[in-house]
């Protein structure tokens, strides 16, 4: 599946509007971090911080955002995912 395709049915799932923040991951390219209005949370990777704009754009129901107070508040990250970052952390 696209990216286009795949952020168009995370919206369609999860519903709009659907934040989503570019993130620069390097030579790897970007992370498109999607938080829909239901607290999941979805990514896609694109080429680059370009890329993941334009994909906002072309996606009907998605807006930039950024990690502000209303976007941190509105991601559901459930225990699994806490357990699972922590284990990493403590390396």
């Amino acid at each position: 599946m696209d990216n286009t395709k795949a952020v168009a049915a995370f919206v369609a799932a999860h519903g709009r509007p659907t934040r989503a923040v570019v993130e620069n991951i390097g030579r790897a390219g970007a992370r498109v971090v999607l938080v829909g209005p239901d607290g999941t949370m979805g990514d896609v990777v694109v080429a680059d911080v370009e890329a993941g704009a334009a994909l906002i754009e072309r996606v009907d129901g998605v807006q930039a955002a950024e990690w502000d107070r209303e976007t941190v508040a509105g991601a559901r990250i459930g225990s699994a995912h806490r357990k699972k970052m922590a284990a990493r952390a403590r390396g």
